[in-house]
């Protein structure tokens, strides 16, 4: 019986390992054909139209933020046909702020040799060397900064001369307005590493200058101090950044997201005119401008609730992160122009693509050292009120708490610590060119310059304080035109909106002087936006209204007079009575 059970439990085991390694080879059958222990996974696929911007961090692998490069131009008289038979005078007499109102007006080039060398000269094996014939243009660039003592220059290299770092054009930048020389090249070192922007590639150079085509030809190369090269935003550029080189890419000159139909036209349409288009967008890209056309019409559709136009066409990382990033360095001059747009060819999105940043981290600076012009208005979210698409956007809550989100990320990483360490290490190169000739004879004095530097460290905070106020204030607002009803002089404004919807108080104020110091009339006004006075005698005069809720948070208009000096006074309107009691603006 033992044995006879013996071998029933012999038979037992032997049939129990036989079911294990049945069991066994079904495991192994079944995790061949892709159970979770050897299964790979694969993404989903990605819409393109999702895609975040993403920079090339290679690019700036090697950068040395205080790195000097030497470059040498010899200039040349070119010829007529391609407009580079100026001297160099004249190309440096050309302005580009004269003639920014009329158009196929083409800026004066020269022909040139360009060089990279050394403190010593131009260097075997760097472009250029040994050239005798000119492998490239040069011209002045700039609108503002082409009226200054020191010009900034674009030089434009020949297919023959191939590229300086992958770049083919080279844009050299003075920043006459900017002290220490270094708020541009601070900016875009800033913006390497922050997420959904792309930044630009900068460098200091010391430039030399022979002209041959002066009388007599000079032979010798003249030193004309520290400039800052920065990378152009082209079809270049985007391939470098590994963007789409066959996108849409548009500078944008006086743009605030409205349709412009007399302006933006497809490229099919019988009245496209490229220089008119310009006036509002250069074309840099792919010149298809229908998907640019299809999104301004959806902007400007308030039918279309505005969330549901941003989602399509917007990205909200890159949109909001480039906003803060704006106010927190103070670039006010970013509302209608001072950036690209950028989108892929077969994607609807559109990327917000940073560039010129000569009038950030200036708020803080006396007028002795430079400082820009802040419209009233100018700061946090009412900067961008005049633009219908910032405008929309940010009149919904959500939209501003992802702004809120996106400057608080950012003020965790602009601190002054880090912000001392790159102005540090710039001071080390620029300093001993700025306090030589021939910068010395447009530079501020040594205290002055020591404070520029200083008030740099407070621009970050100081503008965070004022994006909250603009939070609590109403948001500006256009004046109307006056007009002669009934023997009297009716004047409206537009309404101040105010975020948490509380009553207005319109405080409407005539003066002769715009500084308002001789008041002929002021009224306060609740709610509406309208008033009437007895006709005014012949004359000049200034009108103004200012917004103010219910928290006691003012706002002022975004109209503006310019002076005869050419500054402009904010947030007020001219106006003239003529004999005949017509009434004229200016």
């Amino acid at each position: 019986m033992l044995f006879i059970g013996g071998l029933f439990l012999i038979f037992i085991s032997l049939q129990s390992v036989s079911s294990q390694e049945e069991i066994s080879n079904q495991n192994n059958t079944a995790t061949l054909a892709g159970t979770p222990e050897n299964q790979i996974e694969i993404s989903d696929t990605v819409d393109i139209n999702n895609v975040p911007l993403e920079d090339n961090m290679d690019l700036y692998q090697y950068d040395d933020p205080g790195s000097l490069v030497y470059m040498y131009v010899t200039i040349r008289k070119g010829n007529p046909s391609d407009n580079t038979n100026h001297s160099w005078q004249e190309v440096n007499e050309f302005s580009k702020w004269f003639f920014s109102n009329m158009e196929h007006v083409e800026v004066g080039k020269a022909e040139a040799i360009f060089q990279i060398g050394d403190e010593n000269g131009p260097i075997p094996g760097e472009i250029g060397y040994g050239e005798i014939v000119p492998n490239a243009t040069i011209q002045i660039r700039g609108a503002s900064a082409s009226k200054a003592d020191q010009k900034s220059y674009k030089i434009e290299l020949r297919e023959r001369a191939g590229v300086w770092r992958g770049q083919g054009t080279i844009d050299l930048n003075k920043h006459p307005y900017d002290v220490g020389r270094i708020k541009n090249k601070l900016s875009f070192d800033l913006m390497k590493d922050i997420p959904h922007l792309t930044s630009l590639r900068t460098q200091f150079v010391r430039l030399y200058v022979k002209d041959e085509t002066s009388d007599p030809p000079s032979e010798q190369f003249v030193d004309y101090g520290l400039f800052t090269q920065i990378e152009q935003p082209n079809k270049t550029f985007l391939r470098n950044h590994l963007l789409d080189p066959d996108g849409q890419l548009y500078k944008t000159n006086f743009f605030e997201f409205f349709r412009y139909e007399d302006q933006l036209q497809p490229v099919d349409s019988p009245t496209y005119d490229p220089d008119l288009f310009a006036t509002v967008l250069e074309i840099k890209g792919n010149q298809d401008h229908t998907k640019l056309i299809q999104m301004l019409e959806a902007v400007n559709d308030w039918n279309i609730p505005i969330n549901v136009t941003f989602d399509k066409y917007f990205d909200a990382d890159n949109y909001f992160t480039w906003m803060a990033f704006n106010i927190l360095v103070g670039n006010v001059d970013t509302q209608t122009q001072n950036f690209y747009l950028y989108s892929p060819k077969n994607s609807e999105t559109w990327y917000f693509l940073p560039w010129d940043y000569d009038g950030a981290w200036t708020r803080q600076q006396p007028a002795a050292l430079g400082k820009q012009e802040y419209s009233l208005y100018a700061k946090g979210i009412s900067n961008y009120w005049g633009a219908v698409l910032h405008n929309r956007v940010l009149r919904d809550e959500i939209n501003r708490a992802l702004l809120d989100e996106k400057i608080n990320e950012l003020r965790v990483f602009l601190t002054t610590e880090r912000i001392k360490e790159l102005i540090d290490v710039y001071r080390e190169t620029t300093e001993p060119l700025l306090f030589q000739m021939p910068d010395l004879e447009n530079m501020a004095k040594r205290e002055q310059y020591e404070l520029s530097y200083k008030l740099i460290l407070t621009e970050v905070e100081a503008n965070y304080e004022l994006y909250l106020e603009t939070l609590e204030s109403p948001m500006p607002f256009f004046l109307g035109t006056p007009k002669i009803e009934n023997r009297k002089l009716k004047f409206n404004w537009g309404v101040a909106y105010d975020f948490d919807a509380e009553d207005i108080t319109y405080h409407f104020e005539i003066s002769r002087d715009w500084a308002f110091t001789d008041i002929l009339y002021e009224e306060d006004i609740l709610k509406l936006a309208e008033t009437s006075v007895d006709m005014l005698e012949e004359g000049t005069y200034f009108w103004r209204v200012i917004a103010t809720n219910e928290s006691g948070y003012s706002q002022y208009p975004f109209d503006f007079y310019k002076d005869e000096e050419g500054y402009r006074r904010s947030g007020m309107k001219y106006l003239f009575i003529t004999l005949d009691r017509e009434v004229l603006e200016n």
